[in-house]
């Protein structure tokens, strides 16, 4: 039977930033200790060490401590995320509403708080590489608070005239990413049988037309003003999770 977190591509490859030794050797043993399903493909210690590792080794998670010996990691998240594969699982000691909305803001698809347990750990890096998220009750509600109110003094035009001004591809194109919101931007292109490039040009027009900033935008948008319908409900116990991609 194939544990959640494996695929037929094979085992989840993870990239692990701590600066601190002990906690570093921690967390490599606790997911080397899940192989084969997963295993840690490099560490780091700074952030030219991460963007290096990210950009040549290309993993599927990157767990990072959002503080690296007084360096805070959020401005990196965009650079780290830029080779398109990976996603990121924060780490971090801070409970500061601001401090991890921001990370949000620049990538981050879930955060894990360090008194989490490791089964927690492994569970949310498995959840991460699906494509959810793993973000708190009190973090998912105001991070779905802000996007609904992201521009709403400046929305003069109704949802209708927005939705009319949606192509016919563009409305498939909504309704294919919305269904299928854990798959990546390659994969989505695969199921319309265009190039990732083509369904990348669409999704442009699509947030310039529907004024969101990016997939996760577009879903919470779709799902609110009925372009289309959820195939299912998330879960309401514990952590709160969402199959959605960010960009």
């Amino acid at each position: 039977m194939k544990s959640e977190a494996q695929d037929d591509s094979g085992p989840v490859k993870v990239m692990l930033v701590e600066d601190h030794q002990t906690m570093l050797w921690g967390l490599q043993t606790l997911v080397d200790a899940e192989r084969p399903r997963m295993t840690v493909v490099g560490t780091a210690r700074t952030c030219a060490e991460a963007l290096s590792g990210a950009a040549q080794l290309a993993p599927d998670v990157i767990l990072l401590d959002l503080d690296l010996g007084g360096v805070s990691t959020i401005e990196f998240l965009p650079e780290l995320l830029a080779n398109g594969v990976s996603r990121a699982l924060v780490l971090t000691a801070a409970h500061d509403p601001d401090l991890l909305d921001l990370a949000v803001r620049r990538g981050a698809r879930g955060i894990l708080h360090k008194e989490v347990t490791a089964e927690q750990v492994i569970k949310a890096i498995a959840k991460i590489h699906r494509g959810e998220l793993w973000f708190d009750a009190d973090t998912m509600d105001r991070v779905f608070g802000q996007m609904l109110g992201w521009r709403r003094a400046l929305r003069a035009d109704p949802p209708e005239e927005k939705h009319a001004a949606l192509t016919a591809r563009e409305r498939a194109i909504v309704s294919a990413a919305v269904e299928h919101s854990g798959s990546a931007n390659h994969e989505v292109a695969q199921r319309l049988f265009i190039s990732e490039h083509t369904l990348r040009n669409h999704l442009s027009s699509i947030y310039r037309k529907l004024d969101v900033p990016n997939r996760l935008g577009m879903y919470v948008y779709a799902i609110r003003h009925g372009l289309v319908q959820p195939q299912s409900q998330p879960g309401q116990s514990g952590q709160r999770h969402e199959r959605l991609n960010g960009h």
